[in-house]
């Protein structure tokens, strides 16, 4: 990716360009934290992209409680937020913000449940088998919390986890809707915000016998 076009904010969105993400359809978002515990691992770094692909970054602060712009963003009922992986990433998103995310698609979720023909359903072999694009992974367990020297490479690797999710989401839906999915698949959806609150407050398997 032209790092050169790469937009980074700190603490929140610029006005200009939360106007901008409004006036889109969708939003590809991912965040990078200090690790996968969201009531121990700080989050670090949230990345947007539009449907024109114009990817931003927003350095999330230590200790930092709000983020108003982004929040807006998230929780704007006519803008519908894609994730790879959306149960992790809202969990974050609401344990530090108290952001409200929906309306929401997950390409993991979509994944599973369109293409049962195989068990791998991670992000680099969606993107490999979807858009014939191998991402470099090799960033990914990095220090993010030093989120003012972010290497050219760290920056790369998190603008690439967000510029192909839309895409993925009109394919995935596609296969959905083909194999007479896609309304599971939507009830799905509606149904993170819930498995999310359960993941915070440290409640497991409690739909199990």
């Amino acid at each position: 990716m032209d790092l050169s076009k790469l937009q980074v904010c700190d603490q929140d969105l610029s006005e200009a360009l939360l106007n901008q993400y409004l006036s889109a359809e969708a939003i590809a978002v991912d965040t990078e934290t200090m690790g996968l515990n969201p009531m121990r691992d700080r989050l670090c770094l949230i990345q947007l992209c539009d449907p024109n692909g114009n990817v931003a970054m927003i350095r999330v602060a230590k200790g930092q409680q709000k983020a108003e712009r982004l929040q807006q963003l998230m929780e704007a009922p006519q803008i519908l937020k894609v994730f790879h992986f959306a149960r992790f990433d809202v969990a974050q998103l609401y344990h530090t913000f108290g952001v409200m995310t929906d309306p929401i698609f997950c390409t993991k979720i979509a994944s599973k449940m369109a293409r049962t023909y195989t068990s791998s359903h991670g992000l680099k072999t969606l993107v490999q088998e979807l858009e014939q694009i191998e991402l470099d992974k090799s960033s990914q367990s990095s220090d993010w919390g030093n989120v003012n020297n972010l290497s050219p490479e760290q920056l790369s690797y998190a603008a690439n986890d967000v510029r192909y999710l839309i895409s993925m989401k009109e394919k995935l839906q596609k296969m959905l809707e083909r194999e007479d999915r896609w309304e599971l698949a939507q009830e799905c959806f509606r149904c993170i915000l819930v498995f999310v609150k359960l993941d915070l407050r440290q409640f497991q398997n409690i739909f199990e016998h």
